[in-house]
């Protein structure tokens, strides 16, 4: 089903296919400590024009845990880009190094033209403000394995929901599992109007908007906590209008939030999470880095292994 594929967009996935990849993912626990050498021979390509820790790193680490082997290309100035290297000529050789390419890009369709010069799989690691959809398998895999579902929860998406891409490939995969979304930002940052459009279209059970969380923090289930994001911003003074918008704080949860709340949280964060809350049991978001190895060790081998 998804053997060879390019993984671009979660819009390019049917939710079979993503409950496959979810599934997968459980049985991925299991040698998550140890390992095996499923794809030894196979080498991965990451090339990241763009920063990166956790992205980067856990999908390296997910290779190496399976026994394949991984090249890497870090930064423009390492590329042959900073000479003048069309990004299609840089996929045309690469590919000749490698059986999968992790590409991430701050150019907005970067993935996709990687994707139509390659023959080998390409993976969408983030694409300017556009999607992310490997963190949207990882943040639902979380969320299913914290909460047993996906289907009728209410998740609340709150920072910068307009440059963020995280959240955009995240809303869209929800509704098509059928939550109940509640997008939280300042006026200035709302989820673009054609993502709102379309997710009641694509099941979402309910979507509503809103300015503060604090009225509904205690009907959530999950909340899904994003930085505003500076180097997103086109205009700097955007930025400072609105920076520090919203802080999640232990006062807020432990006055506000139900015990089964689960906080949620790509990072890096910046003053949005005070790390005091931290220590709540509500806080997940280091799981979710733990969570981003397992998953991508099993997409990795959906796409290069014998895995169905």
């Amino acid at each position: 089903m998804l053997k060879n594929r390019h993984v671009i967009s979660v819009r390019d996935f049917t939710r079979e296919e993503i409950e496959t990849i979810l599934e997968h993912s459980e049985r991925m626990e299991k040698i998550y400590e140890k390992g095996d050498d499923r794809l030894s021979g196979k080498v991965l390509a990451t090339l990241f024009f763009s920063p990166s820790t956790r992205t980067r790193l856990s999908f390296e680490t997910a290779m190496l845990r399976l026994g394949g082997d991984v090249i890497s290309l870090v930064g423009k100035e390492a590329a042959s880009t900073a000479k003048g290297e069309n990004l299609a000529d840089t996929i045309r050789t690469v590919e000749k190094y490698c059986d999968v390419i992790v590409l991430r890009h701050p150019k907005e369709g970067a993935a996709r033209l990687a994707a139509e010069y390659s023959s080998v799989p390409v993976i969408n690691a983030g694409d300017g403000a556009n999607q992310h959809p490997t963190q949207t398998f990882l943040d639902l895999y979380t969320i299913k394995k914290e909460k047993g579902k996906i289907e009728g929860l209410k998740v609340g998406l709150m920072g910068d929901l307009k440059y963020g891409r995280t959240v955009h490939s995240l809303a869209y995969a929800l509704a098509m599992f059928g939550a109940e979304i509640h997008l939280i930002s300042p006026e200035e940052l709302r989820m673009p109007r054609y993502i709102v459009d379309e997710l009641v279209e694509v099941g979402a059970a309910d979507v509503e908007e809103h300015r503060d969380v604090e009225p509904i923090l205690g009907e959530l289930d999950v909340l899904y906590v994003i930085r505003i994001q500076k180097e997103m911003f086109p205009d700097p003074e955007e930025y400072e209008r609105v920076k520090g918008s919203y802080r999640i704080t232990r006062e807020l949860i432990e006055e506000h939030a139900r015990d089964d709340l689960i906080i949620m949280h790509p990072l890096p964060r910046v003053d949005e999470v005070e790390p005091e809350v931290d220590e709540l049991p509500q806080a997940r978001y280091f799981d979710q880095v733990r969570n981003g190895v397992i998953v991508r060790m099993a997409l990795l081998d959906l796409l290069l292994g014998d895995a169905e």
